[in-house]
C-alpha cells in the first residue's frame, strides 16, 4: 500500500469516528433530576447582606 492511500485512508476513519461521536452524543432522560430548573432558589436575585437572609 501507498503512503498517500494509507494516510488517506487514515483521514477517513478519523472523520468516520469523529461523526460517529458527534452524532450519538450522550443519553439523558427526564427522570435524571428532581430540581425545578425553571424556578429561581430563594437566595437568588437579590444584593448579598441586603434583607432578610442575614445574622
Amino acid at each position: 500500500m501507498q503512503r498517500s492511500s494509507l494516510l488517506r485512508l487514515l483521514a477517513a476513519l478519523a472523520v468516520a469516528s469523529t461523526a460517529l461521536l458527534a452524532f450519538t452524543g450522550c443519553q439523558s432522560s427526564a427522570q435524571d433530576s428532581a430540581v425545578p430548573w425553571s424556578r429561581p432558589a430563594s437566595w437568588e436575585g437579590s444584593l448579598p447582606g441586603v434583607g432578610s437572609g442575614g445574622p
